[in-house]
C-alpha cells in the first residue's frame, strides 16, 4: 500500500508548512513600505550672464583687447611715434631702436598700469569708475589735436641707451602713459593691461621706425585721431555706464 502521506514539495520545504493537498502556501512578494521616497536633489544650474553685463567686461582678454586697440590708435601721431621716426632717421639701427623701445615702454607702462591698480584698490568702486570714465572722455580730448616734438633726441650714449632713455622720458605724462594708468584702475589687471598697452605701442611704433617717413607721409592722421578719439569717448562712456550705485 502507498503511504497517504502528502508529499513534500520544494515550496513546502522551503515555507516549512505544508498547504492545501500538501503543497506550501506562497506568502507573496513583501507589501511595499508606505513610507514616501525622499525626493532627489535638484541639481545646480550654471546660468551664463546676461549679454552687456559688467561681469564679461572684467576678464582678462577683455582688458588686455581694450588696452591693446586703444593705445595703438591713439599712438598714430603721438609725440612718441614722432620720436620714432626722429631716431630711425637719426641711428638707421632698427633693430636696436625697437630692442629700446620695447624695453622703455615695458618699464613705463608697468609703472604706470601698478598705479591704476593701487588707485583702484585707495578709491571706491563708485570714486574709480567716475574718475576713469571723465579721463577717457578727455584724452579722447586730446587726441583730436596733432602732437608735435619738440627738438631731436639727444644722444646719451650708444644707440640702445639713447633710445631707452628718451623714449622713457618722452612717454611720461602722455596720453598713452595716462591711459594705461586709467586702464589698470578700470579693469585691476595689471598683466593683462601692461601687456595690451606695450603691444598697442609695438604696434604704432615698429613700422615707423622700419618705414620711417615714408610710413608717416602715406597715413591718414586726421581720421587715425578720429578714430582714436572715438574710441576713448566710448570707453569712458562705457566707465560712467558702469558705475556702480553710491
Amino acid at each position: 500500500t502507498r503511504c497517504c502521506r502528502p508529499r513534500r514539495t520544494l515550496n513546502s520545504a522551503r515555507c516549512g508548512k505544508p498547504g492545501r493537498r500538501g503543497f506550501a502556501v506562497w506568502p507573496g512578494p513583501p507589501s511595499p513600505s508606505l513610507s514616501p521616497s525622499p525626493s532627489p536633489s535638484p541639481s545646480p544650474s550654471f546660468s551664463a550672464p546676461p549679454p552687456f553685463s559688467p561681469a564679461l567686461m572684467e576678464t582678462p582678454l577683455t582688458a588686455f583687447a581694450v588696452s591693446t586697440a586703444l593705445v595703438a590708435v591713439a599712438e598714430i601721431g603721438d609725440k612718441t611715434q614722432l620720436l620714432s621716426f626722429a631716431l630711425a632717421a637719426h641711428y638707421r639701427k632698427p633693430g636696436v631702436i625697437i630692442l629700446g623701445i620695447l624695453i622703455a615702454t615695458l618699464a613705463n607702462h608697468a609703472l604706470a598700469g601698478s598705479l591704476g591698480v593701487l588707485l583702484a584698490h585707495w578709491l571706491t568702486a563708485r570714486t574709480t569708475a567716475l574718475l576713469v570714465g571723465c579721463g577717457f572722455i578727455a584724452f579722447g580730448v586730446w587726441a583730436l589735436f596733432p602732437d608735435r616734438l619738440d627738438s631731436a633726441p639727444k644722444t646719451h650714449g650708444g644707440v640702445f641707451i639713447t633710445t631707452l632713455i628718451v623714449f622713457f622720458i618722452a612717454e611720461m605724462g602722455d596720453k598713452t602713459q595716462l591711459a594705461t594708468i586709467g586702464l589698470g584702475a578700470r579693469f585691476a589687471l595689471p598683466l593683462a593691461v601692461i601687456g595690451g598697452t606695450t603691444l598697442g605701442m609695438m604696434i604704432a611704433n615698429v613700422p615707423a621706425v622700419l618705414i620711417g617717413h615714408r610710413l608717416a607721409d602715406k597715413l591718414p592722421l586726421r581720421a587715425m585721431r578720429w578714430t582714436a578719439a572715438a574710441l576713448f569717448f566710448v570707453t569712458g562712456a562705457l566707465s560712467l555706464w558702469l558705475v556702480p550705485p553710491g
